[in-house]
Parts: C-alpha cells; sequence; structure tokens
C-alpha cells in the first residue's frame, strides 16, 4: 500500500512515517510533501492508495488539491484523509462537499491512525 503524507509540518510527517513503520502487518511504502504543489504532483505521478492532507498549507491548500483533483478524476481508487487542526463544522462540511470521507484533527490520537489506515486498507 502506497500512502503519501502532505504537510507543511515537518514533525507532523516525522510522526505519520514513524506510525506506519511500526503497523506490522501491514506493508507501506510512504511518500511525503511539503506543501500543496508537491502533494499534488506525487499524486499525478505516485498514484498513492491513500492520501494524508492537511489544509493550511503553502502553495495549494488541501481544498485547493481536491477541487483538482474532482475536475480531473484519477483513474485509481485513491482515499482521502484530511489531517488539519482545523476541525470547525464549516471544514469538514467544506471536505465532504469535496468527496472526503475521512477527516481527523489535531492533536490525533495514534490509534486513530492505525485504526484507519487497517479499515482503509487496500
Amino acid at each position: 500500500m502506497k500512502v503519501l503524507i502532505v504537510d507543511d509540518e515537518a514533525i507532523i510527517r516525522e510522526l505519520m512515517v514513524q506510525i506506519m513503520e511500526e503497523i506490522e502487518d501491514m506493508e507501506i511504502e510512504t511518500l511525503e510533501a511539503s506543501d500543496g504543489l508537491e502533494g499534488l504532483e506525487l499524486i499525478k505521478r505516485e498514484r498513492p492508495d491513500i492520501v494524508f492532507l492537511d489544509i493550511m498549507m503553502p502553495k495549494l491548500n488541501g481544498f485547493e488539491i481536491c477541487r483538482i483533483l474532482q475536475n480531473e478524476p484519477p483513474s485509481w481508487n485513491m482515499k482521502i484523509v484530511m489531517l488539519t487542526a482545523k476541525g470547525q463544522e464549516i471544514d469538514k462540511l467544506t471536505a465532504k462537499e469535496l468527496g472526503v470521507k475521512w477527516y481527523i484533527t489535531k492533536p490525533f490520537k495514534i490509534d486513530d491512525i492505525i485504526n484507519l489506515l487497517q479499515e482503509l486498507k487496500v
């Protein structure tokens, strides 16, 4: 399974990679992007199975990435998980309108990430 972490906070990316490395029953290839534009390029080039996507990032924010992907639907079954500090209902509603089914707010519980990865296992 290929997982992309798109977040401008290096500590979040490092924590997510560490979480995935410790899941013993899953083989996960992790990719990282530090801004929205790099994330979009990796999505198109690498075709990840799951994308953990922050909302507030430089160059392109998470909502903008989702809008772009809506206009250019990928031909694979990519799952987008918003992983963000923006926990207001309007943000969750916007994400849902953009086709995002999973929304995790920071700070998050490690078990929530592990459980979601096991649920989304492809």
